[in-house]
Protein backbone atom coordinates (compact mmCIF):
# COMPACT_ATOMS: atom_id res chain seq x y z
CA UNK A 1 0.00 0.00 0.00
CA UNK A 2 1.22 3.36 -0.85
CA UNK A 3 0.81 6.05 1.85
CA UNK A 4 -0.18 9.50 0.17
CA UNK A 5 -0.03 13.19 1.59
CA UNK A 6 -2.81 14.97 2.73
CA UNK A 7 -5.38 16.06 -0.35
CA UNK A 8 -7.13 19.55 -0.48
CA UNK A 9 -10.53 19.65 -1.87
CA UNK A 10 -12.98 22.52 -2.21
CA UNK A 11 -16.28 22.44 -1.05
CA UNK A 12 -17.89 25.86 -1.73
CA UNK A 13 -19.06 29.44 -0.14
CA UNK A 14 -14.68 29.16 0.65
CA UNK A 15 -14.42 26.61 2.91
CA UNK A 16 -11.83 23.55 1.75
CA UNK A 17 -11.33 20.82 3.31
CA UNK A 18 -8.00 18.70 3.82
CA UNK A 19 -8.06 15.05 4.39
CA UNK A 20 -5.09 12.64 5.70
CA UNK A 21 -4.94 8.90 6.06
CA UNK A 22 -4.25 7.81 10.09
CA UNK A 23 -3.26 4.63 11.39
CA UNK A 24 -6.21 2.00 11.56
CA UNK A 25 -7.61 2.79 8.45
CA UNK A 26 -8.92 5.90 10.44
CA UNK A 27 -9.31 9.15 8.27
CA UNK A 28 -8.56 12.80 9.55
CA UNK A 29 -10.55 15.87 8.21
CA UNK A 30 -9.88 19.39 9.01
CA UNK A 31 -11.91 21.90 7.25
CA UNK A 32 -10.60 25.70 6.68
CA UNK A 33 -11.34 28.79 5.12
CA UNK A 34 -8.96 31.68 3.71
CA UNK A 35 -8.79 34.93 5.17
CA UNK A 36 -6.48 37.41 3.35
CA UNK A 37 -3.28 35.84 3.48
CA UNK A 38 -4.32 33.66 6.55
CA UNK A 39 -5.45 30.23 6.73
CA UNK A 40 -7.86 29.51 9.18
CA UNK A 41 -8.93 26.16 10.60
CA UNK A 42 -12.49 25.96 11.62
CA UNK A 43 -12.91 22.26 12.43
CA UNK A 44 -11.28 18.64 12.31
CA UNK A 45 -12.49 15.73 13.01
CA UNK A 46 -12.02 11.27 12.41
CA UNK A 47 -14.02 10.90 9.56
CA UNK A 48 -16.53 7.67 9.45
CA UNK A 49 -18.59 8.25 6.68
CA UNK A 50 -17.86 8.48 2.71
CA UNK A 51 -19.97 11.83 2.98
CA UNK A 52 -18.94 14.50 5.38
CA UNK A 53 -21.62 15.11 8.04
CA UNK A 54 -23.80 17.98 7.94
CA UNK A 55 -23.24 18.84 11.29
CA UNK A 56 -19.79 19.54 10.60
CA UNK A 57 -19.86 21.27 7.58
CA UNK A 58 -22.85 23.63 9.52
CA UNK A 59 -20.18 24.38 12.30
CA UNK A 60 -17.36 25.28 10.00
CA UNK A 61 -19.65 27.54 8.19
CA UNK A 62 -21.26 29.35 10.85
CA UNK A 63 -17.42 29.37 12.83
CA UNK A 64 -16.00 31.25 9.54
CA UNK A 65 -18.88 33.71 9.30
CA UNK A 66 -18.49 34.31 12.96
CA UNK A 67 -14.42 34.50 11.89
CA UNK A 68 -15.33 37.32 9.15
CA UNK A 69 -17.39 39.80 11.27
Amino acid sequence: MTKSGPVGTPLGDGLWEVRSDLPGHRIARVLFGLSGDRIVVLHGFIKKTRKTPDADLALARKRKREFEE
